[in-house]
């Protein structure tokens, strides 16, 4: 479906500073350093820790590619003299107001955003109110916020016609963090409380100094109506609800959270968020650990837990999900990594604790599979560059009148060349009857080529498992080229797809876009299924635009909604 332009005036756009276009080649090496963003610290000897750079290295894309444009003298040397040149350009650049422009659109996909830059926008999240299916709030890594003068970097997406197409959009302001004002930094979230009132989610830190000073992870609490008519960009008024639902401790930093808002037995209408917590003060050869926490907060904000330990004594873990589920329940996924911090190749424990409905004491751990053929942080796929590894999704249904659990995961079928490249990525699924005591699975959902990215949901109107993932199985020459796949499973009998779709055609060339290419296309992407329909927020190329409205329209990386009947 063609992209419909807004109605909005000029003013409601986003910041952004004016640079030539020699300047945006530098972004191209700036960039690059997220490739790295897997690999395992290495040690300075001489305080046996790492350094700066290394940390960065180590958590999420957004915060390295922010932190060395703001300190252009902690980046690599090896692209530190092209970073301080970029920085020099942004602080001498215009600040003005970006206003629309021709894009070549492609009819078949609804792009869902109004960058007339050609700046990037990955890691998807979404959300779908489930009384007014027509109101659809999604959240990317949006690039624009490189360029926003007050540092904020996670993107908001916002439709009053169920993602066909934009109503307006913007950037999630700062939230106060102990006493200082901390700039959204990525990792979105979104998700649907009760009367269709909206939540994001996003790390908050300052990218001029994301170690030395507050961090948190910051929740977001708006309406519907408010988003459609706020200004957009990064004004306040469109989330004047907010509030850091946990700050770091110092040495330590909060990456990759999760949340999700439910109903939740006794305590009515709760929001949980679950996220890990890196302590870089470690007393170990790698330099850091990492613990997962889960923190519930009333359905207004107003009020919130302590932060809850939930991986017990687990020394590396990540990739935390929380799902409150139909029976009121709290079930929170995660990985613990053995093999990382030794050098030895890795498996990922893909692990559950269960809280009663109401409650914040979660039961005991139990382990849904140890995966010794992970996508292990610091590898690759065989014929792709982008950062990717081993991630767990969770989601539970009603199955006889009892709670059913799901988790899936993706894994290589063989790893070679130290066990670092993947070959044959699957999709996986395993189920649980009785609350993790017990295992069924794992199948594989995926059927073949390189499978990753997987995401999954539940019907609560029907009897439906949905689990959709990024698939190279249509580029039958290379295993390069991506597609969006779909697959639909009864969730009372999942071991046999009832349906496979394919969401995208022609498939997208991951590595097109002119600033990040084949580096980094985000962590995730998200499925929505409600009512016998699917949406499915992604991102891909498909989109030509002028690079800050100089030269030629290119592709480059947008995200998109699929819209499909399950």
């Amino acid at each position: 479906m063609a992209h419909r332009p807004s109605s909005r005036g000029p003013s409601s756009r986003l910041t952004f500073v004016s640079m030539s276009s020699a300047l945006f080649l530098l972004l191209v090496t700036l960039v690059t350093g997220s490739q790295a963003a897997n690999e395992r610290p290495s040690i300075d000897t001489a305080n046996e820790r790492p350094s700066i750079d290394n940390r960065l290295l180590h958590l999420s894309s957004s915060v390295a590619v922010r932190a060395w444009l703001a300190n252009p003298g902690t980046a690599p040397e090896y692209i530190r003299p092209q970073i301080e040149a970029l920085a020099s350009a942004r602080d001498a650049g215009a600040v003005q107001r970006s206003s629309p422009s021709s894009t070549t659109s492609v009819s078949q996909f609804n792009r869902f955003n109004e960058d007339v830059l050609g700046l990037p926008q990955n890691e998807e999240s979404l959300t779908v109110c489930p009384s007014r299916p027509r109101v659809t709030l999604g959240g990317t890594n949006d690039y624009r916020g490189l360029l926003n003068p007050r540092g904020n970097f996670t993107g908001w997406h916002f439709s009053f016609n169920g993602g066909r197409s934009l109503n307006n959009e913007g950037l999630l302001p700062a939230v106060d963090v102990r006493g200082a004002q901390r700039p959204s930094g990525g990792d979105p979230v979104s998700a649907t409380g009760r009367n269709c009132s909206l939540y994001s989610a996003s790390l908050n830190y300052d990218p001029n100094d994301p170690f030395g000073s507050s961090n948190g992870i910051g929740v977001y609490r708006s309406t519907p109506r408010r988003l459609a008519d706020c200004p957009g960009g990064d004004a306040k008024s469109c989330w004047p609800n907010r509030r850091a639902v946990a700050t770091n401790r110092p040495g330590h930093f909060l990456d990759k959270e999760w949340m999700t808002v439910g109903r939740s037995g006794s305590a009515g209408s709760v929001v949980w968020t679950t996220y890990s917590d890196f302590d870089f003060t470690a007393d170990n050869p790698a330099g850091f650990t990492a613990q997962i926490y889960a923190v519930r907060c009333s359905a207004n904000l107003a009020t919130c837990t302590n932060p809850i330990l939930i991986s017990g004594n687990d020394e590396d873990v990540q990739f935390s999900d929380v799902t409150i589920g139909p029976d009121g329940r709290t079930y929170v996924t995660w990985s613990e990594i053995r093999g990382e911090l030794e050098g030895t190749p890795q498996t990922f424990i893909h692990k559950l604790r269960v809280a009663p409905a109401g409650s914040t004491n979660f039961g005991p751990t139990r382990i849904v599979h140890r995966e010794k053929l992970a996508i292990p942080f610091g590898g690759k796929l065989n014929a792709s560059e982008f950062r990717v590894a081993t991630y767990p999704k969770n989601t539970v249904a009603k199955v006889g009148g009892k709670p059913r659990v799901f988790v899936t995961w993706d894994a290589c079928s063989v790893r070679v060349l130290g066990e670092t490249v993947c070959e044959d990525a699957v999709v996986k699924l395993s189920w649980s009857d009785d609350r993790g005591r017990t295992w069924h699975g794992p199948v594989t959902v995926s059927v073949r080529g390189q499978n990753y990215f997987p995401t999954i949901d539940t019907d609560p109107f029907r009897n439906r498992v949905l689990v959709g993932y990024f698939t190279s199985r249509y580029d039958l020459g290379f295993d390069n080229r991506q597609d969006v796949e779909l697959v639909t499973l009864d969730s009372r009998q999942p071991r046999q797809p009832i349906d496979r779709q394919r969401l995208t055609s022609p498939s997208n060339e991951p590595e097109a876009d002119p600033l990040l290419g084949g580096i980094f296309i985000g962590d995730y992407i998200e499925v929505v299924a409600l009512n016998g329909k699917a949406y499915l927020h992604y991102n891909a190329n498909y989109v030509a635009v002028p690079l800050l409205a100089e030269g030629l329209p290119i592709p480059q990386q947008d995200n998109f909604i699929a819209r499909t009947r399950q």
